[in-house]
């Protein structure tokens, strides 16, 4: 069964490079597929920061996480709804 969870882009410049990269760093740890994706675009593989930036996701955009394993879902919204530019 699918896990999903949808959060608001918290990084003040969207998901460009830096969030990006976090977020796809810490989705590549877990061995299920953990895809992003938003209401205009379709889901992308979470571990690649190329296909991540391709989504546009400005500061606000709604992004649905999926994934079959929650634990994975819930790490990466999370990073997703932080100001990941901030740290």
């Amino acid at each position: 069964m699918m896990a999903s969870k949808t959060v608001k882009v918290g990084s003040s410049v969207g998901l460009h490079a830096r969030p990006a990269s976090i977020i796809a760093e810490k989705a590549a740890e877990f061995a299920e597929e953990i895809t992003l994706g938003t209401p205009e675009e379709e889901p992308v593989d979470a571990s690649s920061m190329m296909l991540i930036m391709t989504l546009g996701a400005e500061c606000g955009t709604e992004v649905t996480v999926e994934s079959e394993n929650e634990e994975a879902v819930a790490a990466i919204a999370e990073l997703v709804a932080k100001d990941l530019d901030a740290e």
